[in-house]
C-alpha cells in the first residue's frame, strides 16, 4: 500500500466542496479497499440508517458493503463493495485528515467531482 495522503480540514473541504453535487448527502468517497464509490444517499439506500444523520458515523469509515452482507475485499479493488471498516486494527487507508488540534483521522479517499457527480446522477 502506498503512502497515506495527509491533508488538513479545510483542504478536505475544499475537495467536497469541489464535486458540486446538489446536496451534502450526495458528497462520494471511495473505499480503499475495494474502489467503491459511495455517498451517505448510498449508505442509507443500503440501510445503514434512515437519514443522513444516523450514517454520518459511518461515511469515509465503513464501506456500504458492511451493511449488504457484502464479502471481504478482493485482492485487486473491482468497483463491488467490501465489508471493510477504518476501525479495525489493519490500518490501509489511503488519506488521513488533519485537524486543528494535531490529530490525524483516517478517512476514505474523497472521490473525484466527476465520480461524485456520476453516483448523485445514478440515484445512489
Amino acid at each position: 500500500m502506498s503512502a497515506v495522503e495527509k491533508i488538513s480540514l479545510d483542504e478536505f473541504r475544499a475537495r467536497l466542496d469541489a464535486q458540486s453535487v446538489s446536496a451534502r448527502g450526495h458528497r462520494a468517497f471511495k473505499c480503499p479497499m475495494c474502489a467503491t464509490v459511495q455517498s451517505m444517499q448510498s449508505l442509507i439506500d443500503a440501510g445503514a440508517g434512515p437519514d443522513e444523520e444516523s450514517v454520518e458515523k459511518y461515511i469515509g469509515f465503513s464501506c456500504v458493503g458492511r451493511f449488504t452482507g457484502a464479502g471481504g475485499p478482493r485482492k485487486e479493488p473491482d468497483g463491488k463493495p467490501c465489508n471493510w471498516t477504518l476501525g479495525g486494527l489493519l490500518r490501509l487507508h489511503k488519506l488521513e485528515v488533519q485537524t486543528p488540534d494535531g490529530e490525524g483521522h483516517p478517512h476514505f479517499e474523497v472521490a473525484s467531482p466527476e465520480e461524485a457527480v456520476a453516483l448523485e446522477k445514478a440515484g445512489a
